[in-house]
């Protein structure tokens, strides 16, 4: 909870713990008005500082009746607001469950909150939308429509005052239509996901890029199937503040929402079920690879200075990275596996697309959750039909043949698939959902944070690899997997 949530909430319950208790026959005109000005200043203070949550609407009730039980002490002769003890108990008791309750909601659905990254340099932000005007966008009917991006850049920036860029857009309609969107594929009423409006993240719209004596090495990002480069935002901003330029890519029609700088609001068009999702995923994946390729070109561009902008000369397109979670864990792999530009790249938790690229001789590192690495116990399960037993088999000889040429396989205790991601950070329900595992959200986002860097720096870089050569100490959540 915010502050002043926080604080309104303690009001009111001391508020009735008075009303309860304190004797009605001799009551003190000055605390009255002292707490009547605490109940009037408080919620108007909330309001217009931190803003209307719904989650606080049962506090905001019980502000109002302790607000007006207060103005009846004050002008009514002390008789009209004696009560029978038994019924001060019974009033009492029901307002404190109401502060309660919004307590728990406000905690259980909080502003998110990401955390800092722990670099050294501020972090900018630039969004884009680029048509490839090269592709029909094939998950649309119109038969004349090119496929077209939303791509977010976290940078380097220069030190920018001022307050950070909030996560979400801040445009009324757009960011309704969006939460619209988002709520939908959540199977949730819009007005449950409003409180987004107030998160910020810890980046900077359009600050000037941070001079340096050599260009920033890019690291594209692909975020899973049916989410959004926003549950990535935390993972970019870190990078970013450790000296990389990162893009992370919304997979039109493939995100729960996507918004583009006209208004426009995409949302999920992908059409994939457990029953089809082997065959149709691959179709899937190449499209979300030749979104990848487009958008190194598209950043070529702007490197080069054929698109006006601040990073012309500042990405080193000689160092590029990909990471992705899930389904972009697999196009993370297929795009350094068919994009000669692309130099390593890392899969979290996420499964193999192409089963028949089996020799990719890039440094490559999978991300694993608790289930991923069990995987391993299912190739001898007869529970499992024997096609996932081959298909998994399979994805095992692929891995093994990445660690075997010097890339990494590492399970992270604790985790479940969205620990990869910021979901984790949205609300602390997210765990007894059993989307993210025991490992506490904060830590878990850590280590997936610091062995993603230390990759990156060792192979895009040059740096030595301290992390992810062999276990740590530090980490006892880490395991280096031999498959």
């Amino acid at each position: 909870m915010r502050m002043l949530e926080m604080t309104l909430a303690a009001l009111d319950l001391l508020v009735l713990f008075y009303f309860v208790f304190a004797k009605p026959t001799s009551p003190r005109k000055t605390t009255n008005m002292l707490i009547g000005a605490g109940l009037l200043t408080i919620p108007v203070l909330q309001l217009l500082l931190e803003g209307y949550r719904w989650q606080l609407v049962p506090l905001y009730f019980v502000t109002l009746i302790l607000l007006g039980s207060i103005l009846l002490r004050l002008f009514r002769p002390v008789p009209a607001v004696k009560k029978r003890r038994v019924l001060r108990y019974i009033n009492g008791l029901a307002l404190s469950v109401l502060v309660i309750l919004s307590t728990v909601l406000a905690a259980a659905l909080p502003v998110i909150d990401l955390p800092k990254p722990d670099g050294a340099d501020a972090v900018g932000t630039a969004t884009f939308d680029w048509i490839d005007g090269n592709r029909e966008e094939t998950l649309t009917t119109d038969p004349g429509d090119k496929r077209e991006l939303v791509v977010q850049v976290w940078y380097p920036a220069e030190k920018t005052d001022g307050p950070p860029q909030f996560l979400f857009p801040q445009d009324p309609q757009i960011f309704h239509n969006y939460i619209s969107a988002f709520a939908e594929g959540l199977h949730l009423p819009a007005f449950a996901l409003d409180y987004w409006k107030y998160a910020r993240s810890h980046s900077f719209h359009d600050a000037p890029v941070l001079p340096s004596l050599k260009p920033y090495p890019l690291v594209i990002i692909s975020h899973g199937l049916g989410t959004s480069r926003m549950l990535h935002a935390s993972q970019a901003e870190n990078l970013a503040s450790h000296g990389y330029i990162v893009a992370a890519i919304d997979h039109t029609y493939s995100t729960a929402a996507t918004a583009f700088s006209d208004g426009r609001i995409t949302g999920f068009k992908t059409e994939l079920s457990a029953e089809d999702i082997y065959d149709k995923a691959p179709a899937i994946g190449e499209i979300w690879t030749q979104d990848v390729e487009f958008v190194l070109n598209q950043l070529d561009s702007l490197n080069a200075g054929r698109v006006e902008s601040d990073f012309k000369g500042k990405i080193d397109l000689d160092n590029v990275g990909i990471m992705g979670h899930s389904f972009g864990g697999a196009t993370a792999y297929n795009a350094a596996y068919t994009i000669d530009k692309i130099k390593a790249g890392i899969n979290m938790d996420g499964s193999l697309l192409e089963l028949d690229r089996d020799q990719l001789n890039k440094p490559f590192m999978f991300l694993q959750s608790d289930a991923s690495a069990n995987i391993i116990e299912a190739l001898d399960d007869p529970a499992v039909p024997e096609e996932i037993r081959e298909r998994f088999a399979k994805e095992t000889q692929i891995a093994r043949h990445v660690v075997e040429r010097g890339g990494k396989s590492i399970h992270i205790k604790g985790t479940a698939h969205f620990n990869f991601t910021d979901l984790q950070f949205y609300s602390p329900l997210i765990k007894y959902m059993g989307m993210t595992g025991s490992i506490d959200g904060d830590r878990g986002a850590y280590l997936v944070n610091r062995y993603v860097l230390d990759f990156f720096d060792k192979y895009l870089k040059g740096g030595a690899g301290e992390l992810i050569n062999g276990p740590h100490a530090d980490d006892p959540e880490i395991d280096f997997q031999t498959l």
